[in-house]
């Protein structure tokens, strides 16, 4: 056991255009740092501090906090409620972002608590805890931003009911860029404008695309995995919600990026590029496009972070 953990939690791409709520990639920057310390002074678990929220105020209370609910709902599992436990949360992205804010600090949380207490549980175990934390920031039980944040790499979620998670191969080479407009979509907001119903021609040429990028994953076929990048389902409905989508993203494809498409619920966007060098320049003509529409931007460029939640510092105990 360890009397201090300090962990970092990734950001994440979720839907990543022909997956919705089932397909998602961690990112290696930015993200959420995490700590857990022991303090027998207290009893349970408390948030001693929050910083990097900017105008934002976050709730203390544990029970409204997507930290703090994680975090207990792991420690009510392991029997250790009675424990006295500091968590501080850093903020170190912004919300509302469609980067998987909540996700980090969720996942971040209730890997610091396991490191603390000696690692009792798996990596994969500790999913169920994180997606309890998710459903405070927008009531939805869903694993496309958790998952890749808790274990790193592309995952596939099959059921989110049951969470049947699988990994996917992430073809050698492949970049991704990121960039973040200074707006802010929540994302109960971006799931209200959704329809409920699908014509049966356009789900027909999601599940191809689905299919199709998989393959591509699996074959490391850049030229299908390029092929099939296209929402047919979620991007129409949302892109109204991103001012110069439309010029954005045909910047990303006129300067070389395989697809590109809205990261989670927006209003960040992503592209997926075969090289770190050709991801920067398609993320230079992304900031480019949205600045013409009057909008400052921020750029992340990354390859697939296969690691996810990691450990910084781990102080043990005498």
């Amino acid at each position: 056991m360890s009397k201090e953990v300090r962990v970092f939690a990734p950001a994440t791409v979720a839907n990543v255009a022909v997956g919705y709520d089932i397909l998602g990639f961690a990112i290696n920057r930015p993200g959420d740092e995490i700590v857990a310390r022991f303090n027998p002074e207290l009893k349970g678990l408390k948030i001693t501090a929050i910083t990097g929220t900017g105008d934002k105020v976050l709730p203390f209370d544990i029970e409204q906090n997507t930290a703090g609910v994680a975090a207990q709902r792991l420690l009510e599992h392991l029997g250790m409620t009675d424990i006295g436990i500091e968590l501080e949360v850093h903020k170190k992205m912004p919300f509302g972002s469609g980067l998987g804010s909540s996700a980090a600090s969720s996942a971040g949380a209730v890997v610091a608590i396991n490191e603390l207490l000696g690692a009792p549980l798996s990596r994969e175990s500790l999913l169920y805890f994180t997606v309890l934390g998710e459903v405070v920031a927008d009531g939805s039980f869903h694993a496309d931003n958790v998952a890749p944040c808790l274990v790193g790499g592309i995952t596939l979620i099959r059921s989110n009911e049951s969470l049947d998670i699988h990994h996917l191969p992430v073809p050698a080479n492949l970049h991704v860029a990121v960039i973040h407009p200074e707006l802010e979509i929540l994302t109960k907001d971006a799931r209200a404008v959704l329809s409920d119903t699908i014509p049966l021609n356009t789900a027909v040429h999601q599940m191809g695309s689905l299919a199709s990028f998989i393959v591509a994953l699996y074959t490391n076929d850049l030229p299908l995995l390029g092929r099939s990048l296209h929402d047919f389902i979620i991007e129409p409905q949302r892109k109204q919600l991103i001012k110069g989508f439309d010029d954005v993203k045909a910047a990303a494809m006129a300067r070389g990026a395989l697809g590109c498409s809205i990261s989670g619920a927006g209003p960040s966007m992503f592209a997926i590029c075969d090289s770190g060098y050709l991801a920067q320049a398609v993320g230079q003509g992304m900031i480019e496009a949205f600045a013409a529409h009057g909008i400052d931007s921020q750029l992340y460029v990354s390859p697939i972070n296969q690691e996810g939640v990691v450990v910084l510092s781990s102080e043990a105990t005498s």
